[in-house]
């Protein structure tokens, strides 16, 4: 039976003991400096620690009782997580039990009969100070969400395993969240906080299974160093398997780099290679996952040096504009109809750098805005350049990015664009990516919805290369569908992508929208799609995109049909 004999205190103390003339006796010692509860026998005391778990301070447990021993106590505490951070003075005239007793977690032990009340209450009075010092250290090592350890105590413990146990082959894990400031954004921090939960827990009940330690680096971002694992893909799916339950309502996406173990590379070294990892696959939903190379490190450095230089190519005009035009091709002879701007980085070392090299870079860092917005300038000061020069008005399709869709200043930035250049808002055209569609398509479908009511175009770029847009057609505001050039390279061979081909063109006049093929090489191709009704069509077989003073010429000539009466 459990009884309290003070009222509350700060310092909690529990003595376990089935003679109640030492209860009586460590009462009287502790009860001037203490609260105390007591417990006769070893379950006693484990309800005991388990209801004041959040109070007590320290345990003085007799060893030999009739029901439950402190011996079996010690066993049950040494496996409980909680109950192992209550330190726990042993109490025994047998001094054989001392070594036993310490090998299972006592912090201290008092022999029978009892030392003087000075040493007693000095030996309490140290262990509590100690116990509470560790407690200190370990919330500070600790990530209050997911009880993994924080930046500096995890790589201090991680250079400690690699220094002191290089037989083991410990390799580096990054593990990312999708776009989480959007998850929180959109869902609420608490929301975000359950999903950090969610992966710590999985983490940590992976490493109750294998050799390791893990950290919450930083808001999204999970560190693991463990002994090699022969499937890591494995390790994401499961933990990505676990997030999937939260909602059903919410897509949370993971992603993984690991840098495997290599001999003479620091854990440091490692996990920033690990995240470089991580970061190549980013947005990439399909393989969330990548193995750390030469080849990477390589490709690091060479996007290391592009991200650098990207504000010196805007301002010394590395960054251009090129044009592709975009010919009507239900007029007999085709119809110079409009052009897609499309941005080239001419640097002053590398040469000229493929946009298929730097745009995902840009995007997947978050700056793909920057080189939007310099485009978007270009191209309106391009059409009033050449309305003014020609008295030809070509309007122009520029890109619309995701990153630039959750912009709250979109609208109010086009609308200046077009103010500025005095252009009317059927000459700047819009193409949005189909796959913008698809994560959060209420609020992509609410932005390209006002600004079709301000008057701009909207083209669905790359349609076919997604998964939902059946799905979806018939709520996406759009204007024009930009077929996927992979539909129209092999249509003069393949009977499925003339048919695939036909269904898009179908789908499109049911709709009443119009048609951009794009990547068109052949007059084979041309003339299919021309028959099926494809309304525009770019591609070499008309021009590669070209620099505006080369385009020119192709402005020039439509001037000159248009006066010679071939249109």
């Amino acid at each position: 039976m459990i009884q309290s004999k003070q009222i509350q205190r700060q310092q909690l103390v529990l003595v376990v003991d089935d003679q109640e003339i030492n209860l009586d006796i460590l009462g009287m010692i502790l009860e001037d400096d203490y609260d105390v509860i007591y417990a006769s026998n070893g379950q006693e005391a484990l309800d005991a620690m388990r209801e004041h778990l959040d109070d007590l301070s320290i345990v003085l447990l007799d060893l030999i009782m009739p029901v439950m021993g402190g011996i079996e106590v010690l066993e049950h505490v040494r496996a409980d997580e909680q109950l192992r951070q209550i330190p726990i003075i042993v109490l025994t005239a047998d001094h054989k039990a001392e070594l036993q007793a310490l090998q299972l977690g006592a912090a201290d032990f008092i022999t029978k009969p009892f030392d003087t009340h000075e040493v007693i209450l000095a030996r309490v009075g140290r262990i509590i100070e100690l116990s509470e010092g560790r407690q200190l250290i370990s919330a500070a090592e600790h990530d209050r969400l997911t009880m993994l350890y924080t930046r500096n105590f995890f790589y201090e413990y991680a250079s400690r395993l690699y220094k002191y146990h290089q037989e083991r082959h410990m390799d580096a894990i990054v593990l990312n969240i999708e776009q989480f400031h959007s998850i929180n954004a959109l869902n609420g921090r608490e929301f975000g906080d359950k999903v950090l939960c969610c992966i710590g827990d999985e983490i940590r009940a992976i490493l109750s299974e294998i050799f390791g330690i893990a950290s919450r680096l930083e808001a999204d971002r999970f560190n693991i160093y463990c002994e090699y694992q022969g499937d890591y893909r494995a390790i994401l799916d499961r933990i990505q398997g676990k997030v999937d339950k939260l909602s059903e309502r919410v897509d949370i996406h993971l992603r993984m780099g690991v840098m495997p173990w290599s001999d003479g590379v620091d854990p440091v070294a490692m996990f920033d290679r690990a995240r470089t990892a991580c970061n190549m696959v980013r947005g990439n939903f399909r393989n969330p996952f990548e193995i750390y190379s030469e080849e990477m490190r390589q490709r690091e450095l060479l996007n290391q040096r592009l991200l650098n230089d990207l504000r010196t190519a805007r301002d010394e005009r590395q960054l251009r504009v090129y044009y592709q035009p975009k010919y009507d091709v239900q007029c007999d002879p085709p119809r110079l109809a409009s052009a897609e701007a499309l941005i080239r980085w001419q640097h002053p070392e590398l040469g000229m750098v493929s946009p298929g090299d730097f745009i995902p870079l840009l995007e997947g860092n978050g700056l793909i805005g920057f080189v939007d917005s310099f485009v978007w300038q270009e191209a309106a000061r391009q059409v009033a350049a050449w309305r003014e020069t020609y008295g030809f008005t070509l309007p122009i399709s520029v890109n619309l990015s995701r990153t630039d869709l959750f912009d709250p200043t979109l609208l109010v930035r086009l609308q200046s664009l077009i103010a500025e250049n005095e252009l009317d808002y059927q000459c700047i055209k819009l193409e949005v990516t189909e796959s913008a569609y698809t994560d959060n398509a209420a609020h992509v479908l609410d932005v390209i919805a006002r600004l079709r009511e301000l008057g701009f175009e909207i083209e669905m770029d790359d349609f076919g290369s997604g998964y939902s847009s059946l799905n979806m057609l018939s709520e996406m505001p759009i204007d024009v569908l930009k077929m996927d050039m992979k539909f129209v390279r092999n249509i003069e061979s393949n009977a499925t992508d003339r048919r695939l081909v036909t269904l898009i063109l179908d789908i499109a006049d049911y709709l009443e929208v119009k048609v951009v093929a794009e990547g068109v090489e052949s007059e084979g191709q041309l003339e299919l799609l021309r028959d099926g009704g494809c309304n525009l069509v770019q591609g070499y077989f008309f021009s590669r995109p070209l620099p505006p003073e080369e385009f020119e010429e192709l402005i020039r000539r439509e001037i000159a049909r248009e006066r010679n009466g071939d249109l």
